[in-house]
């Protein structure tokens, strides 16, 4: 009867259970190996720890940057932005694979936030692990999650800071360009690109990406197109010559030596037309019997070609008279110029770039309010374009060929250029990196019309709110649940104290003092004291938090239930078996 009842125990009956699968699968495929139930909580545990761990240390403006280095030595990388991280490295454990997709998936959705969402997603199976341990079963742990992350997302509402009033009205676009405003979305640049670039290039940078948001702005209930910023890169110069350029950098310059490179007060005529010699377009020849018909073909082609030529000198000539004889003019074609039409504009002292890529015809009747001109046949004033200044520059060590085009200081301009500078393409990617980041921060404050107090002020709150609202009001073992969610948030202060060399222990206790006493407080790296965010300036956004939240919870709430990982040797995706034939692979 004792040996009877110990085979009747739940236990006894639970680990046959697992033992029959195990070697019903192991009969199937006998390749395959398996992890159980406790052994996969660790594996996954381990994983999400040791990428929490290789992050942990970027977070914050007091973070380390990390070196990748490819397949060659000259394939380098300096960066601390999460994302690229996670892109550039190879991951092969399949837990952290899934945690790094998880968290580039939220670069993609909000710009921001993926060192963030790794960490919460340690410490949540961090604090799992514990629990599980001291036998709480993983489904009333996941519950607990759910719970404390609704509430979490209840309490943003609430927490979240409105930004000054904006107009309802579209034509009234200017508020974003107040004083209130803009010294409001440049502490929310400043706080992004601090956490990314040196300290005393984040303050250029953060008004240079204010102000492309701006320019760019049409309106609150207009949404904010980021392709009409054009990101130029120039390996040049230093990286504090990196600036805001209100109109368009062009990545070419003219290809006549007698052309103007310097103009003021340009009209910009935007083209699409060709102004070369052209295949023709369906199969045809010509035939011709002596050399002065061959000769007939080739003038009454030029004659075309200078009729058309004629015809843009012609507006210029209509434009630039008179009280405008002081105005200059350029021509940007999308297409192709012949020599003999770039010396004919050239004496007419018109500047003529050609082979203008696509994207920055789009962005150029933006920046100058122009139209593009697919016809020579209907030209008109209306047509132009304005821009205060055009110059062609070519940099002192560059090719002949490497020539830039600045078209700036256009008065009604809709498109920008955000033009990064640096000694290598180390630094410039840097600042490439943090400047996507920042300019995707400030598009979520004007887009959410609100922001949260940063430098860990949403955690503490957060864990407040759940320890001392939250849980108190819950009965049962889902308080479990709710309590090691809210310490789990802490790993984000904690992890900014340790990054700025501060104490742990005293800077979380101090911060909780202050919380306690019903103060928005954060951390100051500088002194590891309690701040106000709100005081200095440090803002996050609202759906960063959200969506950081989020993902956290149903990734490790996911990764909770996994009671087995089995490596069976298929194939799973393209190339495998089909699916809907279960004999398929099978001999």
């Amino acid at each position: 009867s004792s040996i009877g009842s110990v085979v009747d125990h739940p236990i006894a009956k639970s680990r046959k259970q697992h033992l029959t699968m195990t070697s019903a699968l192991q009969e199937l495929s006998p390749n395959s190996e398996i992890v159980h139930s406790q052994q996969a909580l660790a594996v996954n545990c381990a994983a999400a720890s040791g990428l929490s761990q290789v992050l942990s240390s970027n977070l914050g403006p007091k973070g380390t940057l990390k070196l990748l280095v490819g397949g060659t030595l000259t394939q380098l990388k300096l960066t601390k932005d999460g994302l690229t991280l996670l892109k550039e490295m190879q991951i092969q454990h399949p837990t952290a694979a899934l945690i790094a997709r998880t968290a580039t998936a939220q670069d993609e959705v909000t710009g921001d936030g993926t060192t963030s969402t790794v960490l919460v997603v340690g410490a949540l199976l961090e604090q799992a692990q514990r629990q599980v341990a001291e036998g709480l079963h993983p489904r009333v742990l996941t519950k607990g999650y759910d719970l404390a992350r609704d509430a979490c997302l209840e309490f943003l509402k609430d927490f979240a800071q409105p930004l000054p009033i904006m107009s309802e009205d579209p034509e009234i676009s200017s508020n974003v360009k107040s004083l209130e405003m803009t010294n409001y979305l440049t502490q929310v640049a400043t706080t992004t690109l601090g956490t990314k670039l040196d300290q005393e290039l984040v303050p250029k940078m953060a008004s240079a990406v204010v102000q492309a948001i701006q320019t760019i702005w049409t309106g609150p209930k207009e949404p904010l197109d980021l392709t009409r910023i054009e990101i130029m890169t120039l390996q040049q110069q230093q990286a504090h010559d990196s600036r805001f350029v209100q109109g368009l950098v062009l990545d070419h310059g003219n290809r006549h030596p007698d052309m103007p490179t310097e103009l003021k007060d340009c009209f910009i005529m935007i083209s699409n037309v060709s102004l070369e010699y052209e295949q023709a377009e369906t199969q045809a020849n010509f035939t011709y019997q002596t050399a002065e018909q061959r000769e007939k073909l080739v003038e009454s082609e030029r004659t075309w070609l200078d009729e058309r030529c004629r015809q843009i000198v012609n507006l210029k000539r209509q434009v630039c008279s008179g009280d405008n004889s002081h105005k200059s003019f350029v021509i940007i074609n999308q297409k192709g110029v012949d020599p003999l039409s770039l010396d004919m504009f050239a004496k007419e002292g018109i500047l003529c770039l050609r082979r203008a890529k696509r994207r920055n015809m789009d962005r150029l009747v933006l920046a100058t309010g122009g139209q593009i001109v697919l016809s020579l046949s209907d030209l008109s004033p209306e047509i132009l374009g304005h821009a205060g200044s055009v110059r062609v520059v070519s940099f002192e060590g560059s090719d002949d060929d490497a020539k830039y085009t600045f078209v700036e200081d256009c008065p009604a301009a809709q498109s920008c250029t955000l033009l990064l500078q640096g000694p290598n393409n180390l630094t410039i990617h840097q600042i490439q990196d943090a400047v996507k980041d920042g300019l995707r921060t400030v598009k979520n404050a004007l887009e959410d019309k609100s922001v949260v107090p940063g430098a860990g002020a949403v955690e503490l709150a957060l864990h407040h709110h759940l320890m001392e609202t939250v849980a108190k009001k819950t009965k049962g073992k889902h308080k479990v649940g709710i309590q090691a969610y809210a310490n789990a948030l802490l790993v984000i202060p904690k992890t900014l104290a340790a990054n700025a060399g501060q104490d742990v222990q005293d800077t979380i206790l101090s911060l909780q003092d202050e919380v306690q006493d019903g103060n928005v407080v954060g951390l100051d790296l500088d002194t590891g004291l309690p701040m106000s965010p709100a005081d200095v300036g440090v803002w996050d956004n609202v759906r960063v938090k959200r969506q950081s939240l989020y993902l956290a919870t149903v990734l490790a709430n996911q990764l909770l239930l996994v009671d087995e990982v089995m490596r069976a040797g298929k194939q799973m995706g393209k190339g495998g078996p089909n699916p809907a034939d279960p004999t398929a692979g099978m001999e």
